[in-house]
């Protein structure tokens, strides 16, 4: 990066953060700091979509596209069923009871135990992914472009903290408007500047051809395995589990819709994420998908994350790594060769020789294959710390050797403007939640009432705590996974219970508190003791979490006398 970039960088990200502390300055109640004003749809839609689509969306899922295609996209097929739900039945619900948090509807509906124990659950689940989001543009980030991590973490963790805990809710709102939009803008303009790139005369047509007989555009995976990670059915069934928990139920999403004006506004703003939520999810893999083309016919390293080789490479495992290296480019080189001759003939109108040619080339990549298999293997045998997983600095390599200076610092910024607009929604509800559900709730159980200042004070302290947290977890945490996917993986252990919480109070009237906090507990208990022992997807665990807390709270019901259950509730 050069002076032009930093300047983009920096003037994007801190034009937006303060422009955000000085549009919500002097706010001096609870109920605007927690919910905001009256907001407008699109406003709602976008904060919707820019709170989930994190930094780990941009900056994991175009290495996702490039290793394994478009398959992953199954992953939201169930996401506009689940919106449709929420519309139509959580929504209304909340509204009409005029509630801060999520929670509070299950003190209502059941007792205190169970709203503190839904609320407890979501600050687990959600801290935990507050720290993944600040660290995973971070790590990737500091790697790539030789920055402190620690430096990375604070400097980002820091500012979004500020003018979240300034402005609350509407500051929130406002400061993802704005950061969508540079989103979307960076990541278009990364997809054309990488048409560009393309070899000269090859067109999209072509590359999506070579694209897909490297069975890169594979969408959709009908196969009834279990341990498959992604096939239609864990997408439309654990899919729409997972986004009915997190639209539904988590209060980084609610939090956003309940802003709405009015129900009205409130419904069209989660219909807009109903609608653009895979088309948003099926453009970034296909762009990781097109870097992939793109490194066909231009030679990539053979570990992506180049620091980590590098130390290695110096070591004692050097000669290893290098002849590695010298067979990882021959095979590259042979496969280039292979894949001009299939584009030929693919254009010649020479079926056979195309398909020769195709062959010739899938082999060629399997040998490449291989030898980046063996080099991170040897990396791990060097030093079992090291993270072999590179599909994460797939995108951000592609940026800084390819793209124009100026454009890196957008998409830098694009990184950056993600993890604030992710972290600012979350950190938001998490002071929200710990003010709404404990604080001011376990006050109110003792009789006790301070004024709204003082709680929200408490929610800015509140706010800052989580802020704090975040960053400290972010300096300690080392993830094997594609970030992407470790996201999922920990929404996925947590979100099926919570979710089954909220259906028992919806559909099983007669179920009483007792009974289905202790079915909850159960059943995060065997998701805990399945995801440790099993090798299923782990979409799965939304459904088996939801159904098993469902099914134990009524079990546990019919034993529990009703007047005793009554009064227990």
């Amino acid at each position: 990066m050069n002076a032009a970039d930093y300047l983009v960088m920096f003037g994007v990200l801190v034009a937006i953060a303060a422009y955000g502390m000085w549009r919500t300055r002097g706010q001096h109640d609870l109920k605007t700091y927690v919910k905001g004003g009256e907001t407008h749809w699109l406003t709602i839609g976008l904060s919707v979509m820019a709170t989930q689509a994190s930094a780990v969306t941009f900056l994991s899922t175009p290495g996702q596209g490039y290793e394994s295609g478009l398959g992953f996209v199954q992953n939201y097929f169930g996401a506009p069923l689940a919106l449709i739900v929420i519309s139509l039945v959580f929504l209304p619900i909340f509204r009409r009871l005029n509630v801060y948090t999520a929670y509070e509807y299950l003190g209502q509906r059941f007792d205190a135990k169970t709203r503190l124990l839904g609320a407890a659950l979501f600050l687990v689940q959600r801290g935990i992914g507050a720290g993944i989001t600040i660290y995973a543009p971070a790590i990737v980030l500091s790697t790539v472009m030789g920055w402190r991590l620690d430096l990375t973490i604070l400097c980002s963790g820091v500012l979004v903290v500020a003018y979240t805990v300034t402005g609350g809710t509407p500051a929130v709102n406002l400061t993802q408007k704005y950061q969508i939009g540079v989103i979307f803008a960076g990541m278009v303009a990364a997809f054309f500047v990488l048409l560009a790139k393309l070899p000269a005369g090859l067109t999209l047509h072509e590359a999506l051809t070579v694209a897909g007989g490297f069975h890169k555009l594979d969408a959709v995976d009908y196969s009834l395995d279990p341990d498959r990670r992604y096939t239609i059915w864990t997408g439309v069934l654990g899919g729409m589990f997972l986004a009915l928990s997190y639209f539904g139920t988590d209060q980084s999403q609610v939090q956003r819709y309940l802003a709405g004006s009015s129900l009205r506004e409130s419904r069209l703003g989660l219909m807009f994420n109903a609608l653009f939520k895979i088309p948003m999810q099926f453009f970034i893999l296909l762009l990781g998908a097109l870097v992939f083309v793109f490194y066909q016919f231009e030679r990539p390293p053979v570990f992506f994350n180049q620091t980590a080789w590098h130390q290695q490479a110096a070591g004692a495992s050097g000669a290893k790594l290098r002849a590695l290296e010298a067979d990882f480019n021959a095979a590259h080189a042979e496969k280039q060769q292979h894949l001009h001759d299939w584009v030929a003939a693919e254009r010649a109108g020479d079926e056979r020789r195309a398909d020769a040619a195709q062959a010739a080339a899938l082999a060629a990549h399997q040998r490449t294959e291989a030898a980046r298999a063996e080099t991170k293997a040897a990396l791990r045998a060097a030093d079992p710390k090291t993270p072999t997983t590179d599909a994460d600095y797939v995108f951000i390599t592609f940026i800084v050797d390819h793209l124009p200076h100026g454009l890196i610092g957008l998409l830098v910024a694009v990184f950056f403007a993600a993890t604030f607009s992710s972290k600012s929604g979350e950190l938001n509800a998490l002071g929200s939640t710990t003010v709404v559900d404990f604080y001011r709730h376990l006050h109110q159980l003792r009789g006790a009432s301070r004024s709204d200042a003082h709680y929200l004070a408490a929610g800015k302290w509140a706010t800052a705590f989580w802020g704090v947290a975040a960053i400290v977890f972010a300096m300690s945490v080392t993830l094997a996974e594609n970030l992407i996917q470790f996201a999922n993986i920990v929404a996925s252990i947590f979100y099926g219970v919570v979710l089954g919480l909220f259906l028992v109070a919806f559909f099983l009237k007669w179920v009483r508190g007792t009974a289905v906090f202790w079915g909850a507990l159960a059943a995060q208990v065997l998701v805990f003791v399945l995801f440790a022992t099993l090798g299923i997807s782990y979409l799965w665990y939304n459904v088996i979490g939801c159904v098993a807390c469902m099914l134990f709270a009524v079990i546990l019901q019919l034993f529990l006398p009703r007047d005793r259950a009554a009064a227990a509730a």
